[in-house]
C-alpha cells in the first residue's frame, strides 16, 4: 500500500514538473504603476518618465528579456524642442537646451533570421501643455492610463507569454522578438523615429511591427480598430481567421498618429491596435479605474494568436498603402467634439463634447450622430471633415443630428 501511495505521489510530482508554466498576468498592476500620480504624467524628459523607464527596465529583467538598447535596456536620445511646428525635430548630442528621452528595449533571441517588433509608447502629457484638451485653470496630472499605459501593459503581457513559450519549447519560434517602450510619442513619434534611424538590430531583419496605443477602453460592442491591414498581403486573412470576439474596424493605411508610422516609412509591415477615443482623451480623467481589463486580456490573446499564426509564413511581403492623411481636408474651425472613430454606421457619431464650443452651445450630446452640416450630407468621417472645411470663424450653419430615433435640426456658430 505504501509503495502504491509513493508511486501516486511521484506521478503527481512528475505531472506538475511537466505542466507548462503560464505567464503571470500583471496587466492591472502595470497600468496602476504607470498611471499613478507620483509619475506626474510621464512627460518626456521629466523625472516621472525616468521613474517609468526604471520600472520598465525592472519588468523586462523579471520577464527574462535580454537588453537591446545602447545602454543596457535604454536607448537615450536628445532633441531640441520645436519652436516652429512645421519643422522636423532636430536630434542632437549638444546638451544645451535639449530634452532627453529613453526608449526601453528588450529582446528574445530565438536565433532566427527575422525579428518581430512589438511596441507601445509609455510617455504622456505630464501636467497637460500643448496637447491637452483640459480647459480648467488649475493644472492637473494627466495620468494617461489608456494613453498609453494600456498598450505598455499588454506589451509586457505578451513579452511574458512569448518568453515562457520559447523557453519551454524544444523547437522555438521562427522569429526573434524585440519589445520596445517608446518615449517622445506625444511630441511627434520621436522615440520610434529615432530608433528607425538608429536601430539596435539590423533594420533589414525586422519582419513586421505591432503597435498598441490606447487599447484600454473597449466598448460593450467589442469594437477593435486595426490599422495597417494593407501593409502586407498576409494580414487581412490572418486577422479574420483568428477573430471570434471582436467587431473589427480595419484600415489599410500604414500611416497614422502613432509609432507604427515610423516603421512603415522604412518599408516594414505594421499593425496598430486601438479601441477608440473617449471623453477623457488627453485629460486628467484618463485614470486606471476606468479601463476595461477584460477587453485588454482579449486583445492580448488575439495578438498572441496572430503572431503564432504568422510564425510559419517566413518574412512577410511589404506593400505600400494609400496615405489617407494626404486627402484630409484642411479646416479653420472645429465643432468641439470627440468623434467616435470606431463608428461604422452612416454619419459621424459624437463620443463627447467640450464646454464652450460650438457643439456644446448648440446642445449636441454624446451619442448624437451628425448626418448633415450646412449643405453637405455627412456619411462618414471624411465627408464630415470636408463639410467642416468650408467654414470660417464667425460663420453659422444648420446641422442635422440623429438622437436615437429622433432627428433634430439646429444651428451652430463657429
Amino acid at each position: 500500500m505504501k509503495k502504491l501511495m509513493f508511486l501516486v505521489l511521484l506521478a503527481g510530482i512528475m505531472s506538475c514538473k511537466n505542466k507548462p508554466e503560464v505567464a503571470d498576468n500583471n496587466i492591472k498592476a502595470d497600468v496602476a504603476f504607470l498611471a499613478d500620480d507620483k509619475l506626474e504624467g510621464r512627460q518626456t524628459g521629466t523625472e516621472g518618465e525616468i521613474l517609468a523607464a526604471k520600472y520598465l527596465t525592472k519588468r523586462f529583467k523579471s520577464i527574462g528579456l535580454e537588453p537591446k538598447g545602447t545602454e543596457e535596456f535604454l536607448q537615450p536620445f536628445s532633441f531640441k524642442p520645436k519652436t516652429d511646428p512645421h519643422k522636423t525635430v532636430e536630434f542632437t548630442t549638444n546638451a544645451d537646451s535639449t530634452i532627453t528621452g529613453n526608449n526601453v528595449i528588450g529582446f528574445i533571441d530565438n536565433n532566427a533570421k527575422t525579428t518581430i517588433v512589438i511596441g507601445a509608447h509609455y510617455d504622456h502629457l505630464g501636467f497637460g501643455g500643448e496637447g491637452s484638451l483640459y480647459r480648467e485653470k488649475e493644472k492637473a496630472v494627466h495620468n494617461g492610463a489608456d494613453d498609453n499605459a494600456s498598450g505598455v501593459a499588454v506589451m509586457l503581457n505578451l513579452a511574458s507569454r512569448l518568453k515562457i513559450k520559447n523557453s519551454q519549447a524544444e523547437i522555438k519560434d521562427k522569429n526573434n522578438y524585440l519589445f520596445m517602450a517608446f518615449s517622445g510619442e506625444e511630441m511627434g513619434l520621436l522615440g520610434s523615429n529615432y530608433f528607425s534611424k538608429n536601430p539596435t538590430i539590423g533594420a533589414e531583419s525586422i519582419n513586421y511591427m505591432i503597435n498598441m496605443d490606447m487599447v484600454g477602453r473597449m466598448k460593450v460592442d467589442s469594437t477593435l480598430a486595426v490599422y495597417g491591414t494593407g501593409t502586407s498581403p498576409m494580414f487581412k486573412q490572418t486577422l479574420k481567421s483568428n477573430n471570434d470576439k471582436f467587431k473589427l474596424i480595419e484600415n489599410e493605411s500604414g500611416v497614422g498618429p502613432s509609432d507604427h508610422t515610423s516603421f512603415y516609412l522604412i518599408d516594414i509591415p505594421v499593425l496598430h491596435f486601438f479601441t477608440g477615443q473617449h471623453e477623457d482623451y488627453h485629460k486628467p480623467g484618463d485614470d486606471s479605474e476606468k479601463l476595461n481589463y477584460d477587453g485588454m486580456n482579449l486583445i492580448s490573446d488575439y495578438i498572441y494568436n496572430i503572431i503564432s499564426d504568422l510564425d510559419d509564413n517566413g518574412e512577410l511581403a511589404f506593400r505600400k498603402t494609400k496615405n489617407e492623411s494626404d486627402e484630409t481636408p484642411r479646416f479653420k474651425v472645429g465643432l468641439g467634439v470627440v468623434p467616435d472613430y470606431l463608428f461604422d454606421g452612416k454619419g459621424m457619431r459624437i463620443d463627447g463634447t467640450r464646454e464652450e464650443t460650438p457643439a456644446y452651445t448648440a446642445g449636441l450630446q454624446k451619442g448624437d450622430i451628425v448626418v448633415k452640416l450646412g449643405d453637405s450630407t455627412v456619411i462618414d468621417m471624411m465627408s464630415y471633415m470636408r463639410a467642416l472645411s468650408v467654414f470660417d470663424n464667425g460663420d453659422e450653419a444648420e446641422i442635422t443630428i440623429k438622437r436615437g430615433e429622433e432627428t433634430i435640426e439646429t444651428r451652430v456658430k463657429f
